[in-house]
Protein backbone atom coordinates (compact mmCIF):
# COMPACT_ATOMS: atom_id res chain seq x y z
CA UNK A 1 0.00 0.00 0.00
CA UNK A 2 1.46 3.25 -0.79
CA UNK A 3 1.08 6.04 1.18
CA UNK A 4 1.88 10.07 0.89
CA UNK A 5 2.78 11.75 4.02
CA UNK A 6 2.83 15.36 3.88
CA UNK A 7 3.98 18.10 6.26
CA UNK A 8 2.99 21.05 4.81
CA UNK A 9 4.83 24.31 6.70
CA UNK A 10 3.72 28.00 6.15
CA UNK A 11 5.72 28.20 2.95
CA UNK A 12 6.98 24.99 2.46
CA UNK A 13 5.81 21.36 1.86
CA UNK A 14 7.88 18.34 2.41
CA UNK A 15 6.78 14.73 1.52
CA UNK A 16 7.12 10.65 1.04
CA UNK A 17 5.79 7.96 -0.88
CA UNK A 18 6.12 5.02 1.38
CA UNK A 19 4.83 1.28 0.67
CA UNK A 20 3.34 -0.38 4.05
CA UNK A 21 3.75 -2.44 5.68
CA UNK A 22 7.33 -2.82 4.24
CA UNK A 23 8.11 0.92 5.20
CA UNK A 24 10.30 1.18 2.04
CA UNK A 25 10.74 4.77 1.09
CA UNK A 26 9.77 5.02 -2.26
CA UNK A 27 10.90 8.62 -2.68
CA UNK A 28 11.04 12.31 -0.82
CA UNK A 29 11.00 15.31 -1.69
CA UNK A 30 10.91 19.43 -0.30
CA UNK A 31 9.18 22.41 -1.89
CA UNK A 32 10.62 26.01 -0.34
CA UNK A 33 10.10 29.17 -0.72
CA UNK A 34 6.49 28.73 -1.75
CA UNK A 35 5.15 32.14 -2.85
CA UNK A 36 8.05 32.99 -4.24
CA UNK A 37 9.01 32.91 -7.85
CA UNK A 38 12.54 31.73 -7.23
CA UNK A 39 10.79 28.36 -5.41
CA UNK A 40 13.32 25.54 -5.13
CA UNK A 41 11.47 21.78 -5.26
CA UNK A 42 14.00 18.91 -4.45
CA UNK A 43 12.65 15.46 -5.43
CA UNK A 44 14.94 12.24 -4.60
CA UNK A 45 14.56 8.42 -5.17
CA UNK A 46 17.32 5.89 -5.13
CA UNK A 47 20.05 8.37 -3.98
CA UNK A 48 19.53 10.27 -7.15
CA UNK A 49 18.75 14.04 -6.34
CA UNK A 50 16.76 16.39 -8.73
CA UNK A 51 16.27 20.26 -7.91
CA UNK A 52 14.76 23.08 -9.76
CA UNK A 53 14.16 26.84 -9.38
CA UNK A 54 11.14 28.00 -10.52
CA UNK A 55 8.06 29.98 -9.37
CA UNK A 56 5.33 28.64 -6.97
CA UNK A 57 3.17 30.91 -5.93
CA UNK A 58 1.04 28.82 -3.84
CA UNK A 59 0.48 25.71 -1.97
CA UNK A 60 -1.77 24.19 -5.04
CA UNK A 61 1.05 24.58 -7.24
CA UNK A 62 3.66 23.22 -4.98
CA UNK A 63 1.26 19.85 -4.27
CA UNK A 64 0.53 19.73 -8.21
CA UNK A 65 3.66 19.86 -9.20
CA UNK A 66 4.85 17.32 -6.26
CA UNK A 67 1.76 14.88 -8.32
CA UNK A 68 3.07 15.69 -11.71
CA UNK A 69 6.48 14.24 -10.36
CA UNK A 70 5.47 11.56 -8.82
CA UNK A 71 3.91 9.88 -11.95
CA UNK A 72 6.78 11.17 -13.97
CA UNK A 73 8.13 8.62 -16.51
CA UNK A 74 11.97 9.25 -15.13
CA UNK A 75 11.73 10.30 -12.25
CA UNK A 76 8.39 9.21 -10.87
CA UNK A 77 7.14 6.22 -8.63
CA UNK A 78 3.73 5.69 -9.92
CA UNK A 79 1.78 4.83 -12.77
CA UNK A 80 -1.48 6.84 -11.31
CA UNK A 81 -2.61 8.90 -8.60
CA UNK A 82 -4.71 6.31 -7.34
CA UNK A 83 -1.87 4.12 -6.83
CA UNK A 84 -1.83 6.56 -3.65
CA UNK A 85 -4.57 4.70 -0.90
CA UNK A 86 -3.71 7.54 1.73
CA UNK A 87 -2.36 10.57 2.35
CA UNK A 88 -1.01 10.96 6.23
CA UNK A 89 -1.09 14.55 6.92
CA UNK A 90 0.69 16.22 10.46
CA UNK A 91 -1.52 18.37 11.97
CA UNK A 92 0.54 20.31 14.92
CA UNK A 93 -2.87 21.06 17.14
CA UNK A 94 -5.34 18.80 17.84
CA UNK A 95 -6.60 20.85 20.55
CA UNK A 96 -8.89 18.40 23.29
CA UNK A 97 -10.90 16.71 20.71
CA UNK A 98 -8.42 14.35 19.02
CA UNK A 99 -6.05 11.75 21.25
CA UNK A 100 -5.64 9.19 18.02
CA UNK A 101 -5.45 9.61 14.26
CA UNK A 102 -8.00 10.01 12.55
CA UNK A 103 -9.96 10.13 8.92
CA UNK A 104 -10.26 13.38 7.85
CA UNK A 105 -14.53 14.53 7.58
CA UNK A 106 -15.53 17.94 7.63
CA UNK A 107 -16.29 17.96 10.89
CA UNK A 108 -12.44 17.30 11.54
CA UNK A 109 -11.25 20.22 9.23
CA UNK A 110 -13.57 22.97 10.98
CA UNK A 111 -12.29 21.30 14.86
CA UNK A 112 -8.47 22.73 12.91
CA UNK A 113 -9.69 25.47 11.68
CA UNK A 114 -11.11 26.65 15.41
CA UNK A 115 -7.64 25.95 16.54
CA UNK A 116 -5.88 28.19 14.13
CA UNK A 117 -5.09 30.42 17.31
CA UNK A 118 -3.45 28.19 19.38
CA UNK A 119 -1.09 27.29 16.19
CA UNK A 120 -1.08 30.41 14.30
CA UNK A 121 2.19 29.64 12.42
CA UNK A 122 1.22 25.59 11.75
CA UNK A 123 -2.55 24.77 11.53
CA UNK A 124 -3.48 26.95 8.94
CA UNK A 125 -0.90 25.45 6.36
CA UNK A 126 -1.64 22.54 7.75
CA UNK A 127 -5.61 22.82 6.65
CA UNK A 128 -3.95 24.06 3.29
CA UNK A 129 -2.61 21.22 2.71
CA UNK A 130 -5.59 18.66 3.65
CA UNK A 131 -7.43 20.54 1.78
CA UNK A 132 -5.35 20.67 -1.43
CA UNK A 133 -4.66 16.94 -1.52
CA UNK A 134 -8.13 16.38 -1.47
CA UNK A 135 -8.64 17.95 -4.77
CA UNK A 136 -5.45 15.99 -6.00
CA UNK A 137 -5.77 12.64 -4.63
CA UNK A 138 -9.55 12.52 -5.11
CA UNK A 139 -9.65 8.33 -4.13
CA UNK A 140 -7.30 7.97 -1.20
CA UNK A 141 -8.12 8.58 2.66
CA UNK A 142 -6.82 11.84 4.10
CA UNK A 143 -5.50 10.79 8.09
CA UNK A 144 -4.89 13.64 10.42
CA UNK A 145 -1.74 12.91 12.60
CA UNK A 146 -1.76 15.06 15.69
CA UNK A 147 1.28 16.19 17.34
CA UNK A 148 -0.55 16.94 20.63
CA UNK A 149 -2.20 13.23 21.06
CA UNK A 150 1.47 11.46 22.16
CA UNK A 151 1.04 13.68 25.21
CA UNK A 152 -2.72 13.21 25.71
CA UNK A 153 -1.65 10.46 28.61
CA UNK A 154 0.21 13.47 30.90
CA UNK A 155 -1.47 13.95 33.92
CA UNK A 156 -3.56 16.65 35.40
CA UNK A 157 -1.02 17.99 37.23
CA UNK A 158 1.30 18.14 34.34
CA UNK A 159 -1.22 19.95 31.90
CA UNK A 160 -3.69 21.93 34.14
CA UNK A 161 -2.44 25.49 34.64
CA UNK A 162 -3.36 27.65 38.18
CA UNK A 163 -6.64 29.59 36.64
CA UNK A 164 -9.58 29.20 37.65
CA UNK A 165 -11.17 25.95 36.96
CA UNK A 166 -13.70 26.80 34.46
CA UNK A 167 -11.03 28.08 31.59
CA UNK A 168 -10.18 24.23 31.57
CA UNK A 169 -13.57 23.17 31.66
CA UNK A 170 -15.22 25.34 29.44
CA UNK A 171 -12.51 27.01 27.12
CA UNK A 172 -10.23 23.65 27.74
CA UNK A 173 -7.30 26.21 28.47
CA UNK A 174 -4.24 23.74 29.11
CA UNK A 175 -0.82 22.48 28.31
CA UNK A 176 -1.09 19.95 25.59
CA UNK A 177 2.44 19.35 24.18
CA UNK A 178 3.63 19.02 20.84
CA UNK A 179 6.16 17.40 18.26
CA UNK A 180 4.51 14.27 19.72
CA UNK A 181 4.94 12.12 16.17
CA UNK A 182 8.68 12.69 16.59
CA UNK A 183 8.71 12.23 20.70
CA UNK A 184 6.89 9.38 20.42
CA UNK A 185 9.12 7.47 17.43
CA UNK A 186 12.48 8.36 19.42
CA UNK A 187 10.90 6.85 22.45
CA UNK A 188 10.11 3.64 20.95
CA UNK A 189 13.28 3.64 18.92
CA UNK A 190 15.50 4.10 22.56
CA UNK A 191 13.20 1.30 24.50
CA UNK A 192 13.89 -1.20 21.30
CA UNK A 193 17.62 -0.22 21.41
CA UNK A 194 17.61 -0.22 25.40
CA UNK A 195 15.30 -3.02 26.37
CA UNK A 196 12.49 -2.13 28.58
CA UNK A 197 13.97 -2.89 31.69
CA UNK A 198 16.66 -0.26 30.84
CA UNK A 199 14.63 2.16 29.47
CA UNK A 200 11.37 2.40 31.76
CA UNK A 201 12.51 6.70 32.25
CA UNK A 202 13.41 8.65 29.55
CA UNK A 203 13.90 12.46 28.54
CA UNK A 204 13.47 12.88 24.79
CA UNK A 205 14.59 16.24 23.40
CA UNK A 206 13.77 17.68 20.13
CA UNK A 207 15.87 20.18 18.66
CA UNK A 208 15.03 21.72 15.35
CA UNK A 209 13.70 25.12 14.41
CA UNK A 210 10.94 23.81 17.13
CA UNK A 211 12.35 22.57 20.28
CA UNK A 212 10.72 20.70 22.53
CA UNK A 213 11.56 18.27 25.57
CA UNK A 214 9.23 15.23 26.90
CA UNK A 215 9.98 13.02 30.15
CA UNK A 216 8.29 9.61 29.20
CA UNK A 217 7.81 7.03 31.56
CA UNK A 218 7.31 3.07 30.83
CA UNK A 219 6.63 4.43 27.14
CA UNK A 220 4.39 7.04 27.78
CA UNK A 221 4.59 10.95 27.65
CA UNK A 222 4.44 12.93 31.49
CA UNK A 223 5.30 15.77 30.33
CA UNK A 224 6.19 17.95 27.68
CA UNK A 225 7.54 21.63 27.47
CA UNK A 226 5.09 22.93 25.34
CA UNK A 227 2.13 24.21 26.26
CA UNK A 228 -1.25 26.02 25.38
CA UNK A 229 0.77 26.31 22.20
CA UNK A 230 3.80 25.42 20.53
CA UNK A 231 5.55 28.74 21.47
CA UNK A 232 7.30 28.09 25.63
CA UNK A 233 9.59 26.14 26.89
CA UNK A 234 13.29 26.20 25.39
CA UNK A 235 14.89 28.54 23.09
CA UNK A 236 13.89 27.95 19.52
CA UNK A 237 15.17 29.69 16.34
CA UNK A 238 12.17 32.86 16.32
CA UNK A 239 10.65 31.62 19.22
CA UNK A 240 11.06 32.87 22.81
CA UNK A 241 10.14 29.86 25.13
CA UNK A 242 9.51 30.69 28.65
CA UNK A 243 8.85 34.64 29.63
CA UNK A 244 7.76 35.91 32.54
CA UNK A 245 3.98 36.57 31.96
CA UNK A 246 4.78 40.41 32.91
CA UNK A 247 6.71 41.08 30.02
CA UNK A 248 3.95 40.91 27.79
CA UNK A 249 2.09 43.27 30.13
CA UNK A 250 5.17 45.42 30.14
CA UNK A 251 5.29 45.49 26.28
CA UNK A 252 1.58 46.44 25.59
CA UNK A 253 1.04 48.72 28.27
CA UNK A 254 4.35 50.85 28.60
CA UNK A 255 5.38 50.18 24.76
CA UNK A 256 2.09 50.64 23.57
CA UNK A 257 2.25 47.47 21.37
CA UNK A 258 -0.42 45.52 19.92
CA UNK A 259 -1.89 42.37 20.66
CA UNK A 260 -0.61 41.18 16.79
CA UNK A 261 2.88 42.90 17.52
CA UNK A 262 3.23 40.99 20.42
CA UNK A 263 2.52 37.80 19.15
CA UNK A 264 4.59 38.89 15.98
CA UNK A 265 7.11 39.63 18.37
CA UNK A 266 7.41 36.30 20.35
CA UNK A 267 6.57 33.65 17.72
CA UNK A 268 8.98 35.21 14.62
CA UNK A 269 11.36 38.15 16.04
CA UNK A 270 12.76 36.53 19.07
CA UNK A 271 14.50 32.78 20.30
CA UNK A 272 17.74 32.38 18.42
CA UNK A 273 16.74 35.14 15.24
CA UNK A 274 16.00 37.48 18.19
CA UNK A 275 19.58 36.64 20.33
CA UNK A 276 21.81 37.16 17.48
CA UNK A 277 20.52 38.05 14.03
CA UNK A 278 20.59 34.48 12.89
CA UNK A 279 17.96 31.41 13.42
CA UNK A 280 20.13 28.55 11.54
CA UNK A 281 22.27 27.29 14.47
CA UNK A 282 24.97 26.45 11.70
CA UNK A 283 25.31 29.94 11.52
CA UNK A 284 25.36 31.01 14.57
CA UNK A 285 27.82 28.23 15.55
CA UNK A 286 30.01 29.09 12.95
CA UNK A 287 29.83 33.00 14.18
CA UNK A 288 30.25 31.96 17.65
CA UNK A 289 33.36 30.40 16.76
CA UNK A 290 34.26 33.51 15.14
CA UNK A 291 34.20 35.22 18.56
CA UNK A 292 30.75 36.59 18.09
CA UNK A 293 29.97 37.25 21.82
CA UNK A 294 25.95 37.54 21.11
CA UNK A 295 26.13 34.18 19.14
CA UNK A 296 28.25 32.40 22.29
CA UNK A 297 25.89 33.93 24.51
CA UNK A 298 22.81 32.47 22.58
CA UNK A 299 24.06 28.85 22.98
CA UNK A 300 24.64 29.14 26.38
CA UNK A 301 21.32 30.33 26.90
CA UNK A 302 19.84 27.53 24.65
CA UNK A 303 22.00 25.34 26.68
CA UNK A 304 21.32 26.28 29.79
CA UNK A 305 17.70 25.94 29.18
CA UNK A 306 18.10 22.62 28.00
CA UNK A 307 19.85 21.30 31.42
CA UNK A 308 17.20 22.86 33.19
CA UNK A 309 14.56 21.25 31.91
CA UNK A 310 16.67 18.15 32.57
CA UNK A 311 16.89 18.58 36.13
CA UNK A 312 13.20 19.42 36.30
CA UNK A 313 11.97 16.23 34.54
CA UNK A 314 14.37 13.66 36.53
CA UNK A 315 12.68 15.04 39.48
CA UNK A 316 9.60 14.04 37.79
CA UNK A 317 10.67 10.84 36.18
CA UNK A 318 12.29 10.06 40.05
CA UNK A 319 15.46 9.08 38.76
CA UNK A 320 16.55 8.47 34.37
CA UNK A 321 17.80 5.92 32.50
CA UNK A 322 18.32 7.77 29.19
CA UNK A 323 18.31 11.17 27.30
CA UNK A 324 17.22 11.25 23.70
CA UNK A 325 18.54 14.14 21.17
CA UNK A 326 16.73 14.02 18.11
CA UNK A 327 15.80 16.54 15.33
CA UNK A 328 18.00 18.57 12.94
CA UNK A 329 19.97 20.00 15.57
CA UNK A 330 19.50 17.40 18.30
CA UNK A 331 21.18 14.99 15.32
CA UNK A 332 23.45 16.54 14.21
CA UNK A 333 24.58 19.90 16.75
CA UNK A 334 27.52 18.35 18.78
CA UNK A 335 28.02 21.86 20.67
CA UNK A 336 24.39 21.89 21.81
CA UNK A 337 24.30 17.84 22.55
CA UNK A 338 27.84 19.02 25.18
CA UNK A 339 26.32 22.48 26.18
CA UNK A 340 23.10 20.28 27.15
CA UNK A 341 24.81 17.95 28.95
CA UNK A 342 27.03 20.45 30.40
CA UNK A 343 27.74 19.70 34.39
CA UNK A 344 25.31 17.76 35.26
CA UNK A 345 27.84 14.42 36.03
CA UNK A 346 25.97 15.10 39.57
CA UNK A 347 22.75 12.87 37.60
CA UNK A 348 24.85 10.66 36.34
CA UNK A 349 25.19 12.21 32.53
CA UNK A 350 28.84 12.32 31.53
CA UNK A 351 29.11 13.27 27.37
CA UNK A 352 32.18 11.13 25.83
CA UNK A 353 33.61 14.51 23.69
CA UNK A 354 34.63 12.25 20.88
CA UNK A 355 32.00 10.07 20.35
CA UNK A 356 29.89 13.18 20.40
CA UNK A 357 31.67 14.49 17.72
CA UNK A 358 31.32 11.38 15.54
CA UNK A 359 28.40 11.78 12.70
CA UNK A 360 26.03 9.05 11.59
CA UNK A 361 22.29 8.18 10.52
CA UNK A 362 22.61 5.29 12.87
CA UNK A 363 21.32 5.15 16.74
CA UNK A 364 24.33 5.70 18.56
CA UNK A 365 25.17 6.19 22.13
CA UNK A 366 27.92 8.99 22.77
CA UNK A 367 28.25 8.76 27.08
CA UNK A 368 31.44 8.21 28.46
CA UNK A 369 31.43 4.19 30.09
CA UNK A 370 31.21 5.43 33.72
CA UNK A 371 28.14 7.21 32.79
CA UNK A 372 24.98 5.80 34.93
CA UNK A 373 22.86 7.52 31.83
CA UNK A 374 22.67 6.61 28.93
CA UNK A 375 22.87 9.37 25.99
CA UNK A 376 20.92 8.27 22.54
CA UNK A 377 21.27 10.26 19.20
CA UNK A 378 18.47 9.29 17.06
CA UNK A 379 17.67 10.03 13.92
CA UNK A 380 14.03 10.88 14.33
CA UNK A 381 11.58 9.59 11.49
CA UNK A 382 8.09 11.60 11.46
CA UNK A 383 6.92 10.50 8.12
CA UNK A 384 7.24 6.93 8.90
CA UNK A 385 5.48 7.16 12.45
CA UNK A 386 2.93 8.79 10.66
CA UNK A 387 2.94 6.15 7.48
CA UNK A 388 2.30 3.52 10.04
CA UNK A 389 -0.31 5.29 12.01
CA UNK A 390 -2.20 5.77 8.45
CA UNK A 391 -1.35 2.30 7.79
CA UNK A 392 -2.79 1.03 11.17
CA UNK A 393 -6.01 3.13 10.91
CA UNK A 394 -7.44 2.27 7.33
CA UNK A 395 -6.11 -1.31 7.82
Amino acid sequence: MNILVLNAGSSSLKYQVIEMPSQHVKCVGLVERIGMEDAIFNHEIDDEKHQEILPILNHKIGLQKIAETLLDKKIGVLNAVDEIKAVGHRVVHGGSKFNETVVVTQEVKDNIRDLFDLAPLHNPANLTGIEIAETIFTSAKQIAIFDTSFHQTMPKEAYQYAIPNEYLSTYKIRAYGFHGTSHKYVSEKAIAFLGKANSKKIITIHLGNGCSMSAIKNGKSVENSLGFGPMNGLIMGTRSGDIDQSVIFFLMKKLNKTVEEVNTLLQKESGMQGLTGFSDLREISEKAEQGNEDCQNALNLAGYRIRKYIGSYTAILNGLDAVVFTAGIGENSAIMRSLACENLDFLGIDVDEAKNEIRSKEIREIQKSTSKVKILVIPTNEEIEIAKQSYQLIK
